[in-house]
């Protein structure tokens, strides 16, 4: 597979080896050509065997084959088949706002791209994956595929690949010097992983044989061998040897044939769970039901009682990491922990056996929602990010609960109340396919008259008005104000308004928005509903400044940012100063709005807003063509041509009208030609360059900053702050953006550089300065 360049910075978007890679030469080398040669790969093997180390190690050696990056999508904290497109479309950070199918809206982004996507973990999702491979291949000539599962998926063109158990010493390894005998994969990886816990471990004369037995007897199995090394820290490898054949012995009684691999994986799996306390056990039973991995005041929350004090929690979670159970994490500003999904299905499995799983999983969905309770409250104010940042490391766990509410009778209501809690989630994190359809299930699975529905139909009205669904939305605003009348809740009424009153916006009525918004801020003035008053603020305003209303429309958006910047909130006021910047803009003070636009893109960087940062670019082009900087304006629109596609079109209806008369004008400037050549250096910009393209004043500057090894202002910055030796989590604390979006800029630092370390970064900054 030859490497193939690219303008735009490449995207590789793996997790870091927390453990050194041993062995697998040739296997990966097997896959690579397997990849060169099939669209779909898939490596099979039983749990523990390494199927997942393999290919994400694969996935990094050819993470420069492909223009448009590597993506990995962990598909075992999923339980629901039915959202895997929508996991996938997050995972390569497709934020669709249509009404389409989100397999359609993948399908298009994926038709011209060149990529890798390594599904990891299908084996529970068995037809749902095979059946995405196989739409996906079809439709996109130059995607590749890879996954990992214990069987086949089953689709045309598959190339299917064993995974085998690392080489282990035979019968004849005493014909190996102890040299020899060490470079064995098996031997190497215990070797290694003993060495961590401890660092005198090494191969001799005096332990190879034992060493040897040991790697035979745990078959070579990479996860065996490394839950049998941690006891190094506490026995000697003789005594761990001795525990060890006692154990399978008791598995092979009665039996001459050899001891089935899954077997032995079970065996150690078995024997790590002895080897706990009793408290470690049941805790590792109760960590189960998580799913994405959880913190410690989760675990306290959902795991304690029934014989574990929350106070315990704590000192067994510090247990069961030493003794490799759970996987310790950093993760944004916190240390989350995880469960191998091999580990985490034997505690689910030991939870089943003892009666307990129902009620776990109802505590772990109590924990959601008093999160999610907790998240609605503090989303207005100065957290605001720190709560989407916590919602979003919750995804996993959110999902799970609402798989639990959806099957288990009796438990809709709080169904309910977590889908619509989630309001301002769905949308921020651009899952509005994913909340319409936990709203929808939920709500025709009980159609029982309440308030808790009345406000789970506004919230799926107002979902479906910004996917442009409107007939929709009208039956179920019908329906949550008859509710809303029925239990004389203002608070009802007043949010149906604001649904009804953003459609007639979004269909470009504008006298019938002035109207039924003006209706929503009365109402939301009457229940001191703050995030009601400066949502209808905003399209109340906007609805104004569209009708000519320029008096009323800034005494309105100056009010809601008065409100916002208050309270030092990012989300609304960002969408005030994107409206208000257009005003702004047509009063003719271009200047003034290039900065609120401006402004506004760099409070939505937290948030990974790609909608509403396109909304504010595509505002700029047209400010950039009214002032006659045409060149700019195209490369402004090129850059947006890929995310307007994946929604159907550009903007909000209301707002239309503008982007084609930037259009318009950039092509009669420029000519055909040259208008032509500027939309495709703008087609050919990263998110990140894009994102620079319309933060400076001259294309000069965005010229500058394409020169080969030439890095834009905020990687410049972000070089300068890995220089002074910051992680990427304190970088994002810095700048106040997520830490994915700070992981990004190094890789395209690094990609730019042609770097592979964050010291070349460092000796490559001191050199500039």
């Amino acid at each position: 597979m030859t490497e193939v360049a690219s303008n735009s910075a490449r995207t590789c978007r793996l997790p870091a080896e927390l453990t050194s890679f041993v062995g697998r030469r040739h296997e990966t080398a097997e896959v690579k050509r397997l990849l060169a040669d099939s669209r779909l790969v898939t490596l099979v093997g039983v749990g523990g065997v390494g199927k997942t180390r393999l290919a994400l190690r694969v996935a990094v050696d050819l993470r420069r084959a492909f223009r448009d990056g590597v993506w990995l999508v962990e598909l075992a904290a999923l339980e629901n088949p039915e959202l895997l497109p929508q996991v996938v479309a997050e995972t390569l950070d497709m934020h669709d706002r249509s009404a389409r199918p989100t397999m359609e809206v993948l399908t298009d982004h994926l038709r011209d791209k060149q990529l890798l996507l390594v599904l990891d973990n299908c084996e529970h999702l068995l037809d749902a994956c095979a059946v995405l491979a196989e739409i996906l291949v079809r439709a996109a000539p130059e995607l590749r595929i890879l996954t990992t599962s214990r069987q086949a998926l089953g689709v045309p063109g598959e190339q299917t690949m064993p995974v085998p158990t690392l080489p282990m010493p035979d019968r004849e390894s005493a014909m190996l010097s102890t040299d020899a005998l060490a470079q064995l994969d098996a031997v190497r990886l215990l070797a290694e992983r003993a060495k961590a816990v401890l660092p005198g471990f090494a191969v001799t004369d005096a332990n190879r044989e034992t060493v040897a037995r040991l790697c035979r007897g745990l078959d070579g199995i990479p996860l065996a061998i490394e839950l049998a090394a941690v006891r190094l820290r506490a026995i000697s490898v003789d005594q761990l040897l001795t525990r060890l054949e006692d154990r399978f012995r008791l598995l092979t009684v009665g039996s001459r044939a050899a001891l089935p691999r899954q077997q032995t994986l079970r065996a150690l799996i078995d024997w790590s769970y002895t080897l706990c306390t009793e408290h470690e056990r049941l805790l590792w039973e109760r960590l189960s039901v998580f799913s994405g991995g959880l913190d410690l005041e989760a675990a306290e929350q959902v795991c304690a009682g029934d014989g574990i004090t929350p106070e315990e929690i704590a000192g067994l979670v510090i247990g069961l990491v030493d003794k490799s159970v759970l996987v310790r994490e950093e993760h944004d500003s916190s240390v989350r922990y995880r469960l191998m999904e091999t580990i985490r299905q034997y505690g689910r499995d030991r939870l089943r056996e003892s009666g307990r799983e129902t009620e776990v999983r109802r505590r772990h969905r109590d924990w959601c929602k008093d999160l999610v309770l907790r998240a609605q409250h503090g989303w207005y104010g100065p957290d605001q990010v720190a709560w989407f940042a916590r919602l979003r490391a919750e995804h996993g766990n959110l999902r799970t609960a609402l798989d639990f509410c959806l099957s288990t009778p009796g438990e809709i209501e709080p169904g309910l109340v977590i889908a619509t809690a989630l309001r301002y989630y769905w949308i921020a994190a651009g899952s509005l396919h994913e909340g319409r359809n936990r709203l929808g299930h939920l709500l025709a699975i009980d159609a029982e008259p309440t308030l808790t529905r009345a406000r789970a139909l506004c919230l799926n009205a107002r979902l479906a008005v910004l996917q442009s669904d409107f007939a929709v939305a009208a039956a179920m605003l019908d329906e949550s104000r008859e509710l809303g009348r029925r239990f004389d809740d203002p608070a009802v009424m007043a949010g149906a308004a604001y649904v009804s009153g953003l459609a007639a916006l979004v269909r470009r009525d504008l006298t019938g928005s002035l109207t039924l918004l003006g209706e929503a801020l009365e109402g939301h003035r009457r229940t001191d509903d703050p995030m009601g008053i400066v949502n209808s603020l905003i399209y109340l305003a906007t609805a104004h400044s569209l009708l000519g209303n320029s008096e009323e429309a800034v005494a309105l958006f100056e009010e809601c940012l008065t409100i916002c910047e208050a309270q030092r909130e990012h989300w609304f006021r960002s969408y005030a100063l994107w409206m208000f910047g257009i005003e702004v803009w047509r009063q003719g003070d271009t200047r003034r709005g290039v900065e609120m636009e401006r402004q506004a893109m760099r409070l939505k960087e937290p948030f990974d807003d790609r909608l509403g940062q396109a909304l504010c670019t595509e505002a700029l082009a047209w400010m950039a063509a009214g002032s006659g900087d045409c060149e700019r304006a195209a490369v402004l629109l090129g850059a947006l041509r890929e995310i307007w596609r994946s929604f159907g079109g550009p903007l909000f209806g209301y707002l239309g009208g503008y982007h084609d008369e930037c259009e318009t004008a950039a092509r009669e400037m420029l000519g055909d030609r040259k208008f032509e050549a500027s939309i495709q250096r703008g087609t050919g910009l990263s998110h990140e360059e894009a994102f620079e393209c319309a933060m400076v004043d001259r294309m000069s500057d965005q010229r500058r900053s394409r020169e080969p090894s030439q890095l834009t202002r905020r990687e410049l910055e972000i070089a300068r702050l890995v220089a002074q030796g910051m992680s990427n989590k304190e970088i994002a604390a810095a700048l106040v953006i997520a830490q994915r979006t700070a992981e990004g800029h190094v890789e395209h630092i690094l990609s730019k550089l042609g770097f592979n370390s964050r010291v070349q970064i460092a000796a490559w900054v001191s050199g500039q300065d």
